[in-house]
């Protein structure tokens, strides 16, 4: 089993729901979160913090402001893993900045606390 994680436009939240269920992918869990990549930030003042200059670390913390995402988390068999990464994917590729990143992690287990099925079959998707 994997968790596919991602963090989304907030814009695009509903186009991704429809696509997994489209897919076959329908359990999955949403949240609001803030955040911003590498791409909003001076690529200079970022060296220069790495480096430890204080001149550089003061104006990066003031710099840029945190965006509004959405974040989702879907569980799946191995099997379903780069299909639920591609819909994801063709949900929400703009080819613009800010599109999102996806993190795929293994998950050892999983149960369902009504029947206590455990592994693939606590899942929806098979």
């Amino acid at each position: 089993m994997k968790e596919v994680m991602a963090v989304i436009r907030m814009n695009k939240i509903n186009q991704t729901k429809k696509a997994l269920i489209a897919a076959g992918i329908s359990s999955m869990h949403a949240r609001d979160c803030m955040g911003r990549g590498k791409g909003l930030v001076d690529i200079q003042l970022l060296k220069g913090a790495e480096l430890g200059y204080e001149e550089a670390i003061s104006q990066l913390g003031n710099s840029q402001r945190l965006i509004p995402k959405r974040m989702i988390s879907v569980v799946v068999p191995d099997a379903l893993t780069d299909k639920t990464v591609s819909v994801i994917i063709a949900a929400n590729q703009t080819g613009k900045s800010g599109d999102g990143k996806i993190f795929v992690m293994p998950v050892l287990d999983a149960v369902r606390v009504r029947t206590g099925e455990s592994g693939n079959d606590a899942l929806d998707e098979a």
